[in-house]
């Protein structure tokens, strides 16, 4: 459980798109499974169900998506770890337990270096929804029933220690508010809890989001990021809302991953496929669509952008003396 306050989102870095040197090609020989480290319905989801028919039209074999939901992401992840490093089993990860698990969780049975990052996704801010009964319509409406009823209102996430997890810890110690917070495995159960009205507000990511806010099921209050989404032109940032969220910006990311030990010519080949992947015309108007941005960099540059967020989000999670275990 959290020992003390929850630490306080970074940033990212800005897309890069940088075409990548191409070398020695590599064809698998078997199927490719993309296990997704979370349950059906969010980004990570979207991400890899959007990629497998890319590549199994861009390879030649099939490929399928598998969720493998649990403790933040860190279950899926270890059977990545655990396969054999020859391109044909990979990983959908995302910010949680490939940048944030690594100094969140007690005992983790992996480390940065037991995986390969290969190229990113997508990326996006998070955005704040509440359930239409909820009567607020602003952030300062949403602080100040929070705080005339502490602990009585609760707020969904895609699992401990995951971003908009985070996310919504920082806005209740920012603002002094209390709520109750409920994990789901992922963030497509979360949103529908919200939608019935059995939870009443989240951070869900904006990518996987956005249809629900259209739809008009959700009110949408503010995004986690510095400034304003183009997709939502009229929701305002957190910082722009009220005074305590003056230093509040959070994004999230997603990006495909190999175990350690996959030789570079497999990394090579997978990278160089997610590059043609990223210039579809069907990926540019589907990251359009939900809100998001290309994520897409050569493997040295996706390297160091998981190096980064490791050490940014390590920073702030020691400053704060934040601990959990997995589970």
């Amino acid at each position: 459980m959290i020992t003390r306050r929850a630490a306080l989102a970074i940033p990212l870095a800005a897309p890069f798109l940088a075409r990548p040197g191409f070398a020695q090609a590599w064809r698998p020989t078997q199927p490719i499974r993309i296990v997704i480290p979370a349950a059906p319905g969010g980004t990570a989801d979207i991400s890899a169900r959007l990629l497998a028919p890319f590549f199994q039209t861009h390879f030649g074999v099939n490929c399928v998506a598998e969720n493998k939901s649990g403790a933040g992401g860190t279950i899926g992840t270890q059977e990545v770890v655990r396969a054999t490093p020859d391109g044909h089993t990979l990983l959908l990860g995302n910010i949680g337990p490939q940048s944030i698990a690594y100094s969140l969780f007690r005992g983790l049975q992996y480390t940065p270096t037991s995986l390969v990052p290969i190229a990113g996704t997508v990326r996006g801010p998070n955005v704040l929804v509440v359930h239409p009964s909820v009567p607020a319509h602003s952030v300062a409406e949403l602080v100040a029933v929070l705080k005339r009823d502490p602990g009585k209102l609760s707020f969904g996430s895609p699992g401990v220690g995951q971003s908009p997890h985070l996310t919504g810890v920082w806005f209740n110690q920012a603002t002094g508010t209390e709520a109750i917070h409920v994990p789901f495995r992922g963030a497509g159960p979360a949103a529908i809890e919200l939608v019935a009205g059995n939870i009443q507000y989240m951070w869900d990511n904006l990518t996987s989001g956005i249809q629900q806010i259209r739809a008009g099921r959700v009110r949408a209050l503010a995004v986690s990021s510095a400034e304003r989404n183009p997709q939502l032109p009229d929701v305002p940032a957190a910082r722009e809302t009220i005074p305590e969220l003056a230093a509040f910006d959070v994004n999230t990311w997603f990006g495909i991953y190999a175990p350690a030990g996959t030789p570079r010519h497999i990394a090579e080949a997978l990278n160089r496929a997610m590059y043609e992947w990223h210039q579809t015309e069907a990926v540019k108007a589907r990251w359009a669509e939900m809100g998001g941005t290309s994520l897409y960099g050569t493997l040295e540059q996706f390297a160091a952008f998981t190096t980064n967020e490791i050490a940014k989000w390590g920073a702030v999670i020691r400053r704060e003396g934040l601990q959990m275990e997995i589970g």
